[in-house]
C-alpha cells in the first residue's frame, strides 16, 4: 500500500462535538475550504458524491467502509479487481485535556497505484484546508 498523505491536528473540542462536524454532510461546504460539494449520507455502506477543489469538474463517488463514533471513519473506492483503490481513514482520539487529536491519511494501492497516483494532483494544501476548517469549525 502507498500512502499518498496525512495530516494532523490538536482540536481543542471533545471527539463528539468534532465527530458531529465531521459527519455533517449538509454542513461541509460552510467550514471545508477543499470541497465544493457533498451529497448522499455519513452511514455505514452508503454511497457519497465529493467535488473537491482539486478537480471540481469530477465528482468522486465514495463508499462509507467503516463507521466507528466517534473514533473512526473511512470511505474508500477504486476500480473493479483491485487494479487501484483509495482509502480515506479519519480518526479522532481524545486527549487528556478534553481535546481531540484528529487525522487523516489516504492511502492509494493496487497494481495500477504507481501510474495512476502521477496522475492525481497535489492533494497537499487541500489536505491542509480540510483539518484547519474542521479545528475552526469543531472550536467555535
Amino acid at each position: 500500500m502507498t500512502t499518498g498523505y496525512t495530516v494532523r491536528r490538536t482540536i481543542n473540542a471533545g471527539p463528539e462535538k468534532v465527530w458531529a462536524v465531521l459527519t455533517d454532510v449538509a454542513g461541509y461546504t460552510e467550514w471545508n475550504a477543499a470541497v465544493v460539494s457533498l451529497r448522499g449520507r455519513i452511514a455505514l455502506g452508503e454511497r457519497l458524491r465529493l467535488v473537491s477543489v482539486v478537480d471540481p469538474k469530477r465528482t468522486f463517488t465514495l463508499r462509507v467502509a467503516e463507521l466507528d463514533r466517534p473514533h473512526r471513519m473511512v470511505w474508500a473506492n477504486g476500480m473493479p479487481l483491485g487494479l487501484f483503490r483509495g482509502v480515506r481513514t479519519y480518526e479522532l482520539r481524545p486527549t487528556s485535556d478534553g481535546g481531540t487529536e484528529f487525522s487523516m491519511v489516504e492511502a492509494f494501492s493496487g497494481p495500477l497505484a504507481p501510474m495512476i497516483t502521477k496522475a492525481i494532483p497535489d492533494l497537499t494544501e487541500s489536505f491542509q484546508q480540510w483539518a484547519d476548517g474542521l479545528k475552526r469549525a469543531s472550536e467555535a
